[in-house]
């Protein structure tokens, strides 16, 4: 043993910690490895690798090792090559990969053809062809939501309804339960019935997305002694990296993997779970005593990569968190600087102040913004473009420019141009104060006569008495938009044609986010400052869409990292900005429903602070949008961290007693046991609003508020105190 810690030192120069070292000897049996952020995870994982192979004369082929990602996968492929050239590759691959494997011999041993439906389809997407439309998971989809809701369905929603039919899959939900899953995508589990049996209506040809190749590989393991006895004969070793993000059914594969030899090294951060959403089961964990009782657990404390100064302060934050393994992160990093929480006067503000802190560094690859929704890149993105300033976006989204309103505000424009075209007509005519009907509207491409839209509607169409003036006055609001400026264009568009009146009604009804659609009109507000034609608007879009395309290939290269909290996982760097710190975006309104909701919120802002190795910026605001806004519970349980007498010199002496639970005011009238809730009775949610509640079922409830339904964790609303019941008159 002693003789390979001596050759990884002399031939890497790597030397390994005792608790680094005790994870690489303990190879036998389960072992729980619980490594915090910068702890030399990957390191230890290989070392481990290679002393069962070197030591242990275990053959390389032997050895299974499982990441959550490909580029994880390939990671830890070139690490391991890096440091045993000598050796044969062991068996890296992704959990998706392994069970690929176990379902294409599955069929191929049946005689079943199978298709994947989803991965590289754009090209098929874009012609919609009937040829491709049952081989193609997005247009099947589409197709579904068109027949069943009568609309056409968005990126968001689509993306919604994808996570939700994931979600559900990754977690083993069966049929019965699926309407406990909450998705605001309206009439998901009916499109997801019908999904499911569009796919299987053909039994000569089997169609598969992604998530059915984990829930059939796991039920032919289940299903087929042969079949696993011949996997769990292939490998003799397993091996699973950041398995905080590992959903149940992976969980349940890689259990019947180790059934029989039970060499299974766990390697996770409870800590940096951030990924329930799509379906990881963070308390599998938590649990894992339970499942193997002689398990060893490790804790990899160390951390290399950060700050003294950032170390301890992102330990203390995450004592936050109830739901987690006791550790106790520490440095032998010395100070470098300070958490520093940068107080701006408003949202709009925030773009300029990243470039006058960045306009002039140097080494901008250690560098990174980092944000919770990409919404946020646009605005950044425009600025950083205008000083010049290169950036990288890991995770670039081209679809805030097809966005529905972002084309809305373009079509509105185009009308100030020419009121001749009726095509350009239907697409606004229920978003603007002209209320015209989608009668009228076929009425009006009856005529053929090129005159404008609005003179044929008064003229030849059957309007309604109140509209007349209405479309008058919309005909010459058209006419003046065409010489103004953007911005002043955009802003009559909201306001003095009613779009952003419409634009709430339609969120009501179908179930959008109002504030997240208020959000995109006021990116475009950005964008059109300083521009002087709506020409110049249209061009500007343009090339920030070409720009956007070009920061997703400029990775490695001399650029500022933008980046979501989430993709930013696994990354560091010398200095960090973390921005939009402030209550309704992290944590989001849903996070504060819901006590294991604001612990995950509380984790993704615990990668974004660990990202950092010398300096870290938190950047709050008091207003956005026009309205008022909080800094986040986060920057404030930073801020106490950082100076613990703040709270009493700071705070009036009336709130020092205001009890609080999770951060969330606690409300002396709330509800507090489940036999005081029942169908029809109306209560106030703290988030919500009024409402009324609909069903009780098992450990959730549902309630009907004014614009959508609510499936809520009933422990999580007494607990929390969400509830208050509302006295009828």
């Amino acid at each position: 043993m002693g003789d390979f810690f001596t050759k990884m030192k002399n031939d890497l120069g790597i030397t390994l910690n005792d608790v680094q070292k005790n994870a690489v000897i303990e190879t036998e049996g389960p072992l729980l490895l619980l490594a915090s952020p910068g702890s030399g995870k990957t390191t230890t994982v290989i070392m481990r690798i290679g002393y069962l192979i070197m030591e242990k004369g275990i053959h390389p082929s032997r050895i299974k090792a499982v990441t959550f990602s490909k580029a994880s996968a390939n990671d830890m492929k070139e690490r391991f090559r890096r440091f045993y050239p000598e050796l044969p590759s062991v068996d890296f691959s992704t959990i998706h990969s392994f069970a690929f494997e176990v379902v294409r011999n599955h069929y191929r041993k049946l005689g079943i053809p199978f298709t994947i439906i989803e991965g590289d389809h754009d090209s098929d997407e874009k012609a919609g062809s009937a040829r491709n439309f049952q081989h193609n998971k997005k247009l099947m989809l589409r197709h579904l939501f068109k027949s069943v809701v009568g609309e056409n369905i968005t990126e968001d929603q689509m993306e919604e309804l994808t996570t939700y039919i994931s979600y559900i899959k990754n977690k083993m939900i069966p049929i019965e339960r699926w309407s406990e899953v909450s998705c605001d995508v309206p009439k998901a589990e009916e499109i997801f019935k019908q999904y499911e049996e569009l796919k299987g209506s053909d039994l000569n040809h089997v169609l598969l997305d992604f998530d059915d190749m984990l829930t059939i590989g796991n039920d032919v393991l289940e299903k087929n002694a042969q079949v696993l006895r011949h996997y769990q004969n292939r490998y003799d070793y397993f091996l699973t990296d950041e398995s905080q993000d590992t959903s149940l059914v992976q969980h349940s594969i890689i259990e019947k993997m180790v059934s029989t030899h039970r060499n299974l090294c766990v390697v996770a951060d409870d800590d940096q779970s951030i990924y329930s959403w799509r379906g990881a089961e963070p308390s599998y964990l938590l649990k894992f005593k339970e499942k193997y009782s002689d398990a060893s657990i490790l804790f990899m404390e160390q951390n290399y990569r950060s700050s003294e100064d950032i170390v301890n302060v992102a330990n203390s934050f995450i004592k936050r968190n109830k739901n987690r393994y006791e550790k106790n992160m520490f440095t032998q990093n010395p100070s470098q600087q300070p958490i520093q929480v940068k107080h701006l006067v408003n949202f709009k503000e925030q773009s300029k102040y990243l470039v006058h802190e960045l306009n002039d560094s140097v080494h901008l690859k250690e560098i990174a913004v980092l944000y919770r929704n990409n919404s946020s890149s646009i605005g950044l993105m425009n600025d950083f473009d205008r000083a010049g300033i290169s950036f990288y976006m890991k995770d670039a989204d081209n679809r805030f420019f097809s966005h529905w309103v972002v084309q809305d505000i373009l079509n509105f424009m185009r009308m100030s141009f020419t009121d001749k075209r009726p095509d350009i007509l239907e697409k606004i005519h229920l978003k603007f104060n002209g209320y015209i009907t989608k009668q009228q509207m076929q009425a009006l491409k009856q005529l053929n006569n090129n005159d404008s839209v609005f003179d044929n509607l008064l003229k030849h169409v059957k309007l309604q008495e109140y509209q007349v003036k209405l479309l008058k006055t919309s005909k010459e609001t058209f006419k003046e938009m065409k010489g103004m400026k953007p911005l002043q264009a955009i802003r009559v568009i909201r306001d003095g044609l009613g779009y952003d009146k419409a634009i709430e009604k339609i969120s009501k009804s179908l179930g959008f986010r109002m504030e997240y659609l208020v959000g995109i009109l006021n990116t475009l507000e950005e964008i059109a400052t300083e521009l002087e034609s709506l020409q110049d608007f249209a061009k500007r879009l343009k090339h920030l869409e070409v720009v956007l395309k070009t920061a997703k290939k400029k990775k490695g290269h001399e650029a500022i990292t933008l980046s979501t909290f989430h993709s930013a996982k696994g990354l560091e760097f010398e200095r960090v900005y973390m921005i939009d710190v402030v209550d309704g975006i992290i944590p989001s309104k849903e996070d504060r429903t819901d006590h294991l909701l604001l612990e995950e919120a509380a984790r993704l802002f615990y990668v974004g602070m660990t990202r950092a190795k010398k300096q870290l910026s938190l950047v709050t605001y008091p207003y956005r949008d026009g309205k008022k806004v909080e800094e986040s519970v986060f920057v404030t349980d930073v801020k106490n961290i950082l100076d613990p007498t703040r709270m009493l010199k700071s705070e009036p002496a009336v709130k020092k007693n205001v009890k609080k639970i999770n951060g969330v005011p606690y409300n002396p009238n709330s509800i507090k046991k489940k036999e005081e809730l029942y169908v029809g009775l109306a209560v106030n949610h703290r988030v919500f609003g009024t409402g009324e509640i609909t069903e009780i079922s098992g450990e959730f409830i549902t309630l009907k508020f004014q614009s959508k339904e609510k499936k809520l964790s009933i422990s999580a609303c007494l607990e929390m105190g969400l509830l208050e019941p509302l006295v009828k008159a």
